[in-house]
């Protein structure tokens, strides 16, 4: 959790460096957390269109992106 909240804090960076690259483990984190929290959802049995809503997605975005896996 501390390597995300570093992360957060390397982001504001002046130096474009540190910023981008933490910009880009954010990112990382990101889609790792959506694809937990979306296996999560659909295991107790939530609908392709409740989890676009909760993403602010529609149900077709959610599930071309995570109904493969």
């Amino acid at each position: 959790m501390s390597q995300a909240v570093d992360a957060a804090n390397d982001a504001t960076s002046q130096d474009p460096t540190v910023g981008l690259r933490a910009v880009a483990a954010l990112r990382k984190l990101v889609e790792r957390l959506e694809s937990l929290q979306v296996d999560n959802a659909r295991a107790l049995g939530w609908s392709w269109e409740q989890i676009g809503e909760a993403l602010g997605v529609s149900k077709q975005a959610a599930h071309k992106k995570h109904g493969r896996r």
